[in-house]
């Protein structure tokens, strides 16, 4: 393995975890919610009373930030090397996933291990320990696609 360090960019992602942590921590302190992104866009599929416009905002907010960062800065260009049938299928099956888990990356693996949530990290793990064997298997064992 090599990295590429022209594109390597440590500040940056030091900056974002900050930024990320720094929203969680205060949308939990201020809201008393957990920053799970599953739970947050499920809760539009099937509103309670008075909580529609919060989601709304919250996930109009993660679309529309790279498109106003894109009017100040050039976004990297997005690469995909698997077919079409292959993105739905993995999509579909990390919907599943976060159903059975009970959350996504985000609910529990920012948030859930920052309260110390042994349920996330157990979760956690199981999403890390699926994604390496996928990868491996997928790319590595059978050559599918962009070894």
């Amino acid at each position: 393995m090599t990295i590429d360090w022209s594109a390597f960019t440590p500040w940056s992602a030091l900056s974002g975890g900050v930024l990320i942590g720094i929203a969680t921590a205060m949308f939990a302190l201020l809201g008393g919610r957990i920053a799970g992104i599953s739970g947050i866009v499920g809760g539009l599929l099937g509103p309670s009373r008075g909580e529609v416009a919060w989601r709304a905002a919250f996930v109009i907010g993660l679309v529309g930030a790279p498109l106003i960062y894109e009017h100040f800065a050039t976004l990297p260009m997005a690469r995909v090397d698997a077919p079409s049938g292959a993105l739905v299928a993995a999509g579909l099956l990390v919907g599943l996933g976060t159903r059975y888990a009970s959350g996504c990356t985000s609910g529990h693996g920012i948030c859930g291990l920052s309260r110390g949530s042994a349920r996330s990290f157990a979760a956690t793990a199981t999403f890390m320990a699926a994604g390496f064997i996928t990868v491996l298997l997928l790319r590595h064992v059978l050559r599918l696609w962009g070894a």
